[in-house]
């Protein structure tokens, strides 16, 4: 395409274009038939805002706190490995951008920069880690007790990939990655005998992701008792398991989440199951959304359904794969811009302004017909 890139949209045309067809498909694509790729971004639509007008929205103010820590923007970036696959030093890049705009970046343990280099790279923004739980402990542990020395402010345990779905795209291309693409936090770790992470990530999607099928609360707890950082569950989407997680101490918030879609298809879009987390939880817990935030408006309706913050996977990928650094920086400005502006087209000035009420599913209309 040419001309001037004014949304997501464009970004990921660009990236359809311009990625390998292996490399297309195993960021865009999901578990069986992508239903819940889909409706994680179709589901927003169905929401619709009720602005309010004869409010003085001259000035606004997007900054919140994520567990005590000050952000200037909710839109943060979710925990997406592989993004050399896209540009090399992905997650460096994204790190300084997301620095840069004093917001939250969620690095991925299938990082292609070590948990280290992307600190030093970016040492003045809020850093999360995301991790899975490793078979071996002792592995485990070393990887808590790494991203702790580096200066991660919270651990974020994904939940929802006890073994890896079926993702039919990257099977048939037999995806594996390319010899001079490595998985750092992995190989750092390695001692010769850890049997679970031996294939090092490389191939990663094809069942080779360091999972333990046993992985349950109780584990959740022995992470609570070698950590003094906040852990934060990404993939609940039940009311069921977030009020479990409210019995587990060491939690501090869920990320609603599901896998981007590709894990279990057919589970509902993240923005579906938003309202039932926040009532479970109510505020002992804060919580998180990613999954099909493309819009601003996405971002608005998120925040009014409840979500602290939203996370985008996606998005930052295809600004990478447009310009690296500088595509990143664009697609971060142009959400938050189109945050702002539908801010103000709400009468929201501040993020506290921005109550349930603001927003309705599209049959509340319907039904008054």
């Amino acid at each position: 395409m040419s001309g001037r890139m004014v949304c997501v949209d464009d970004f990921e045309e660009f990236s359809k274009k311009h990625l390998s067809k292996a490399t297309w498909e195993f960021y865009s694509g999901g578990a069986d038939e992508c239903q819940t790729v889909s409706e994680n971004r179709n589901a927003f639509k169905r929401f619709r805002l009720r602005p309010r007008f004869l409010r003085d929205v001259s000035h606004r103010d997007l900054s919140t706190t994520l567990l005590g820590e000050r952000v200037e923007c909710p839109i943060c970036v979710s925990p997406t490995g592989l993004k050399d696959l896209a540009c090399p030093q992905g997650d460096i890049y994204t790190a300084k951008v997301a620095a840069e705009m004093e917001t939250c970046m969620v690095v991925s343990t299938f990082s292609n920069s070590s948990a280290e280099d992307i600190m030093a790279a970016s040492p003045g923004g809020l850093k999360w880690f995301q991790m899975y739980f490793m078979p071996n402990k002792v592995f485990t542990q070393r990887l808590v007790q790494k991203v702790e020395r580096a200066g991660y402010k919270a651990l974020v345990v994904t939940i929802d990939l006890p073994i890896v779905g079926k993702r039919y795209s990257d099977i048939r291309n037999k995806f594996q990655l390319p010899p001079h693409v490595t998985v750092p936090n992995l190989l750092a770790l390695k001692d010769g005998s850890e049997q679970d992470s031996a294939k090092d990530g490389r191939n990663y999607g094809m069942g080779g992701s360091p999972q333990d099928p046993t992985f349950s609360w109780k584990d959740v707890d022995w992470l609570s008792s070698i950590t003094n950082l906040p852990i934060i569950l990404k993939g609940i989407l039940t009311a069921e398991d977030a009020g479990i997680a409210l019995e587990h101490p060491g939690v501090k918030g869920i990320l609603v989440s599901n896998h981007g879609g590709r894990q279990l298809d057919g589970v509902p879009a993240t923005v579906e199951a938003l309202p039932e987390i926040v009532r479970a939880v109510g505020n002992k817990l804060e919580v998180y959304l990613d999954g099909g935030v493309w819009t601003g408006t996405d971002a608005l309706k998120a925040l009014a359904l409840g979500a602290r913050a939203v996370f985008i996977g996606r998005p930052v990928i295809w600004g990478l794969t447009f310009k690296g650094e500088e595509g990143v920086r664009q697609v971060m400005n142009i959400l938050r811009d189109e945050l702002d502006l539908a801010m103000a087209l709400s009468g929201c000035c501040t993020l506290g302004d921005i109550q349930p009420t603001l927003v309705v599913r599209e049959d509340f209309y319907h039904s008054r017909l």
